[in-house]
């Protein structure tokens, strides 16, 4: 698979985040999109994803055989953790398993109960989200993501509100659960995507 960002620009209001952002994403390869707070890595990252439209420039996208991929359709193919994405606070951990690969599917095929033993959270899988940590509640949103069957996987800032043991558990994860897709990484924290082999700086693009 492949993203392909031609002169990809983004403004809001009269200032631009980012000009012309010509590059190329491939299925195997993990990218960490880097900067400062505010340079617009959460941006790109949602025009990556399809959920927000680029002010300037193409974005386009092809399978594996290199056929065309239309922007409406990209959500099948996409799995994202991000701050900006929450959780259905009502429900308990097993109900917003279920009700997520609904809509997905299971990267190997992992019932309810082994997603919540990757989760190590056995002891709470009939607590409401809404009673759970802030790290507690990353997590899941980090191992619904991992845990989905698509060729892209989107991380914006997975390690926030992670404690050590948390931190721990994402390194396992990547691990784990990344080799062929395509991963994109949005941080500012160097263990976050210190596995990461390409690197594109926001501030170049400014």
């Amino acid at each position: 698979m492949e993203i392909i960002l031609n002169k990809v620009s983004r403004r809001f209001n009269r200032e631009w985040i980012f000009k012309e952002i010509n590059y190329t994403f491939s299925s195997g390869n993990a990218y960490a999109l880097l900067g400062i707070n505010g340079s617009g890595k959460s941006t790109l990252l949602q025009i990556i994803s399809g959920s927000l439209a680029p002010s300037a420039g193409i974005i386009s996208y092809k399978d594996n055989l290199g056929n065309p991929i239309e922007v409406d359709d990209i959500f099948n193919s996409v799995s994202i953790a991000a701050p900006y994405l929450e959780l259905i606070e009502d429900f308990t951990l097993q109900e917003i398993i279920k009700f997520h690969f609904s809509f997905k599917k299971r990267f190997l095929h992992q019932s309810d109960d082994e997603v919540i033993a990757i989760l190590n959270m056995v002891a709470n899988k009939n607590k409401a989200v809404k009673y759970f940590s802030s790290g507690m509640k990353q997590r899941v949103k980090l191992a619904l993501a991992f845990l989905s069957d698509t060729p892209i996987l989107i991380l914006d800032e997975p390690t926030s509100n992670l404690d050590e043991q948390g931190s721990n558990w994402y390194q396992e994860m990547i691990k784990s659960y990344t080799e062929n897709r395509l991963v994109l990484i949005g941080s500012n924290q160097a263990q976050e995507y210190s596995f990461c082999k390409n690197q594109l700086y926001l501030a170049d693009y400014k």
